[in-house]
């Protein structure tokens, strides 16, 4: 099967480094420091303009876990609606009850409207999180999800290789799995052989620098090791990863 390499965008630069780098998918979000938030509209639209990408836009409104309130799952449902009608390729999402079960409600309200324009639903890691991922993927399918992205609920893929491998031989032929966490171009290959799955997803992150960061009494720092860091998409590393993967 055809091995597909996707990009985890925080911004338009990232997307169009992405591009640069030789990607052909980006998962597009804002704030992935928190997880990956619902990017702009505006980073959508100059992404869709300026490149080929097929871009997966995040619909997520906070950080945290993935158990929303009425008013939340609202604005979702907007972002949602405003992602796809101005170019999004798909829509990431991820829907669970308090007992970390999948929101089965809320899971085939989006899975019906993302594909009632023809596009992708692609529920994310919030997988990561439920108890028994054997009926959560059944759930899953039989709501007709396109695609799952998970680290076999390990903190990193490769870690996650033994329930990768099993969820590919079980339900591979049914819903495409895209195995994400900790993945870049020296265990990318070995992550592929090793589960089956022929679809990774990384941040190819690096970082940059921005000098007004920090005031003299005032901080908007988030990175630990350095107070001025930002992080963004390498196309370097990017170019790496896809030949490492022989794309």
């Amino acid at each position: 099967m055809e091995k597909i390499v996707e990009i985890c965008c925080g911004s338009y630069e990232d997307a169009y480094q992405a591009w640069l780098g030789g990607a052909k998918r980006i998962e597009l979000n804002q704030a992935l420091f928190l997880g990956g938030l619902t990017p702009s509209l505006g980073s959508l639209v100059l992404t869709k303009q300026t490149t080929d990408l097929n871009v997966v836009s995040m619909v997520r409104p906070r950080g945290a876990g993935f158990c929303y309130s009425d008013s939340e799952y609202e604005s979702m449902l907007l972002d949602c609606k405003l992602l796809l009608e101005h170019g999004s390729d798909g829509i990431a999402f991820g829907f669970l009850l308090s007992d970390c079960s999948i929101d089965v409600a809320r899971t085939k309200t989006f899975v019906d409207l993302i594909h009632s324009y023809g596009k992708e639903a692609v529920f994310h890691r919030a997988f990561d999180c439920v108890k028994d991922p054997f009926k959560a993927v059944e759930i899953l399918i039989s709501l007709g999800v396109n695609r799952l992205l998970t680290s076999g609920l390990e903190a990193k893929a490769m870690d996650g290789a033994p329930l990768l491998k099993q969820l590919q031989d079980r339900y591979g032929k049914q819903i495409q799995l895209l195995a994400g966490s900790g993945v870049n171009a020296t265990n990318g290959l070995a992550l592929m052989e090793a589960t089956n799955i022929h679809q990774i997803h990384s941040s190819c992150k690096d970082w940059n620098q921005d000098p007004t960061t920090c005031g003299a009494q005032v901080s908007y720092a988030y990175c630990s090791s350095n107070a001025y860091a930002y992080e963004v998409v390498s196309k370097e590393l990017v170019e790496e990863l896809m030949k490492s993967v022989s794309l």
